[in-house]
């Protein structure tokens, strides 16, 4: 449809979603509010709690240019019963509309209003999780190192990321090669849509693909944390082949430098931001692009000397998260990572 001029795919896709209607348990009752400008809604358990309860501040996916709080309601729903928890989702402002880093600064300022103000929600301010799927794994981690070693607020207690996009410097990662043609997200619509999500001109898709916006220097200081061989073996078996980079392009680069910024490729950080991040719960889906994202997030978190819980969804997807309760649609590796998310939280 967008080849025909019809309509804007990121506006199809946002007309899909809005078709859902995601329903909220009994239990707990919602409220729509602003934390320091930005729009979240609240979930909290109807039932009185004899102490403080635990936070989580809930960031939704979308590519950072769909999805929204109504999408998400059944998913931070369950979250919020099933953990006893109050539940922030963020209604962070989308793009293109909106140029990052907007998305990031809006989850940060939401997070940073609830920690200092948890105790008016009956939360334990020493025990606020933040987690969120896909692109919003991706801000969960810009927002984490954010706030990594702050001594105004108390620390996060916990991070959780649900198949996080984390880098987009090679494309071409065992999972890039395997899924390529794997819905919900394909090889070639990550970057068609991080060339949307930064205003570039789609015609620099391929150049992202192939590596050519890389310095070399780049590819010498972040190999070590990046190469295929910090994944391990039976995550190759699936037909994959090492592709050695396109020629370093500094035309290329110049137009998409921000794709290579801490900001967005959060696992480029330095070691002295890991070493102080908060626990973390990792799930990674097998037929998804971005499960080497995660695996390689996992590994620099361990060998920085955080605690990391892992799951990985042998049967799972990227989107399998939004189809956990969809009747004949639902899928059992969906349910399973919200019960596992469920199970982290409630045994901090």
């Amino acid at each position: 449809m967008e080849l025909l001029g019809l309509c804007k795919q990121i506006n199809l896709l946002r007309f899909a979603m809005d078709l859902r209607k995601p329903k909220m348990h009994p239990s707990l009752s919602a409220k729509d509010l602003y934390f320091d400008g930005v729009p979240v809604r609240v979930y909290q358990p109807k039932a009185p709690s004899a102490t403080s309860r635990k936070g989580l501040v809930f960031i939704h996916g979308g590519a950072g240019m769909a999805g929204s709080i109504d999408l998400y309601q059944d998913i931070c729903s369950k979250l919020a019963k099933d953990t006893d928890s109050v539940v922030v989702s963020v209604r962070y402002r989308l793009a293109p509309e909106y140029l990052s880093p907007t998305q990031c600064n809006d989850c940060h300022t939401a997070t940073v209003h609830f920690m200092r103000n948890a105790e008016a929600y009956g939360v334990d301010p020493s025990q606020i999780v933040i987690g969120g799927d896909s692109a919003g794994g991706n801000y969960v981690t810009v927002t984490t190192q954010k706030l990594a070693g702050g001594s105004d607020l108390p620390k996060l207690r916990a991070q959780v990321l649900i198949y996080a996009g984390v880098q987009a410097m090679d494309l071409n990662l065992p999972s890039y090669q395997q899924n390529a043609m794997m819905p919900l997200l394909y090889r070639d619509t990550v970057s068609f849509y991080g060339m949307h999500y930064f205003r570039k001109d789609t015609s620099l898709s391929e150049e992202l693909l192939k590596g050519s916006h890389v310095p070399d220097e780049m590819r010498l200081k972040y190999g070590k944390w990046m190469s295929p061989d910090n994944i391990p073996e039976r995550f190759k078996a699936r037909g994959y082949r090492r592709i050695p980079p396109a020629p370093y392009k500094p035309e290329v680069y110049k137009q998409l430098y921000e794709f290579l910024e801490v900001s967005f490729s959060s696992i480029l950080a330095e070691d002295a931001v890991f070493q102080q991040l908060p626990e973390a719960f990792i799930v990674t889906c097998e037929y998804d692009v971005l499960r080497d994202d995660g695996l390689l997030y996992k590994k620099r978190l361990e060998d920085n000397g955080v605690k990391v819980s892992w799951f990985h969804a042998e049967n799972g997807f990227h989107g399998i998260l939004n189809f956990f309760d969809t009747g004949f649609l639902s899928f059992p590796d969906g349910v399973e990572i919200l019960d596992r998310v469920a199970e982290f939280i409630k045994h901090l």
